[in-house]
């Protein structure tokens, strides 16, 4: 079986094993509830805040602002490994991407994107 004939098994497998899921969830469903199953929250206690509550940007600023130096770690390492043997050419790129990161927080600290206040 060639490349398009393997992935096609494979997409029919994962519909398959997706409809045989759904199935066995209704099938193997309680029909009735007890109180506490009712309950909307896993712990038991009703949840104070709908879960459709809208969070402050500068949360997704952080997450992001993370994202960008822990993918600046993990660039940094095989760039580690690598430096000895490609010299100069790997120190200018990895300047280059320092400098990119540099500039992004330094845009984000004009625009006050780290106060929380």
């Amino acid at each position: 079986m060639g490349g398009l004939g393997g992935a096609l098994v494979v997409l029919l497998a994962a519909a398959v094993a997706a409809l045989v899921a759904r199935w066995l969830s209704t099938v193997l469903e309680p029909t009735t509830l007890t109180v506490p199953e009712r309950v909307p929250f896993a712990g038991g206690v009703p949840p104070e805040v709908h879960a459709w509550n809208r969070y402050h940007i500068r949360y997704y600023v952080m997450a992001l602002l993370f994202l960008a130096f822990d993918m600046e770690m993990v660039f940094m390492y095989p760039w580690a490994v690598v430096f000895v043997k490609e010299g100069i050419v790997a120190l200018v790129e990895m300047l280059m991407f320092i400098l990119i990161l540099v500039v992004g927080m330094v845009y984000t600290w004009r625009e006050r994107g780290f106060t929380w206040a």
